[in-house]
């Protein structure tokens, strides 16, 4: 008999599972803890994954698909409005260049506003932006030995061979 309930307590569970939770325009996935299904949205890290957990009242380690409604809002609720609920430096969007305000953004928000940060840098053409610009490295790293597109480096022994063939058979006509 004890065998038999487990096995009748894992299709309930399953039955309530929601699959996929969505948040910042991304789906997460609910078979997942809470602090790894946030973690993998982009913005968040596992530390405000945590944070967010913690702010919730929710248990990091629970099955995020298992949660009421009721936490799994909280949840949403805190991570697409995590600035009134974190201190700015924990922010990613600090003192925006247009608005000046201070910002998280979270899911498809962070690399549409990265883009457009260095479309801004091309068109002023600041020397972040003519490194883009060019495909060159933008942060100060080295560039004599790493960091080429061109293909081969250095000599290409057959292309010299076909040119050497190239002018022998062009000496004998």
């Amino acid at each position: 008999m004890s065998t038999e309930e487990p096995q009748d307590d894992s299709p309930e569970e399953e039955e309530d599972l929601q699959y996929f939770v969505r948040i910042g325009g991304a789906d997460l996935d609910g078979t997942k803890t809470v602090e790894r299904s946030l973690s993998e949205l982009d913005g968040i890290g596992t530390r405000t994954a945590r944070l967010v957990a913690e702010k919730a009242d929710v248990d990091r380690n629970a099955t995020f698909g298992l949660l009421d409604e009721e936490n799994i809002d909280a949840v949403v609720d805190i991570a697409e409005n995590l600035e009134d609920h974190v201190p700015s430096w924990m922010t990613n969007r600090q003192n925006d260049f247009f608005t000046g305000e201070t910002t998280h953004l979270v899911g498809t928000d962070v690399n549409e506003k990265r883009r457009h940060d260095i479309n801004r840098m091309k068109i002023i053409e600041s020397y972040k932006g003519v490194r883009h610009k060019r495909g060159q490295k933008v942060r100060g790293q080295r560039t004599k030995s790493t960091g080429r597109s061109e293909g081969t480096i250095g000599v290409n022994v057959e292309e010299i061979r076909e040119e050497m063939e190239d002018d022998e058979g062009g000496d004998d006509e």
